[in-house]
């Protein structure tokens, strides 16, 4: 298997086999904690070899610094079965997520394995702007 995409992103989309991304990104800002995602899209574009032909399973796991996880992990079944005159597949797979809550910030990955077998990870960093108080009162001129 060759990972040719692993990316988080604002959307995904998969047209006719073409992978369409919007807003790749690896840093989220936020004001407030805990803080709540409102949508994002972990994008995969994956190529097999037909000596890969089989039933495998690919799993997504997102977890903080510590390997805990932030959501339930994600199997994904894939079937890779190629015609007779191909060497290679690619195939796209797109996880939308809503509503992801970040308890603290730090570093977060995406990690994803395939029959067990880790094959990448996707970071994400979660830093923490919290608003500025006045502390002196603004000077006009």
């Amino acid at each position: 298997m060759n990972i040719q995409v692993a990316v988080l992103c604002d959307a995904a989309t998969d047209d006719n086999g073409k992978l369409n991304l919007l807003g790749a990104f690896d840093t989220i800002y936020t004001q407030k904690l805990p803080a709540i995602h409102p949508q994002c899209s972990i994008a995969l574009r994956l190529t097999f070899t037909n000596e890969e032909e089989g039933n495998h399973q690919l799993h997504l796991a997102f977890v903080d610094a510590d390997g805990h996880s932030i959501m339930r992990g994600i199997d994904i079944p894939v079937q890779v079965l190629l015609p007779g005159d191909s060497h290679f597949g690619t195939r796209n797979f797109i996880v939308n997520i809503q509503q992801i809550k970040f308890e603290k910030p730090g570093l977060y990955s995406i990690d994803m394995s395939l029959d067990g077998r880790t094959q990448a990870s996707i970071p994400l960093l979660v830093k923490h702007n919290p608003p500025r108080t006045q502390t002196e009162p603004s000077q006009g001129a």
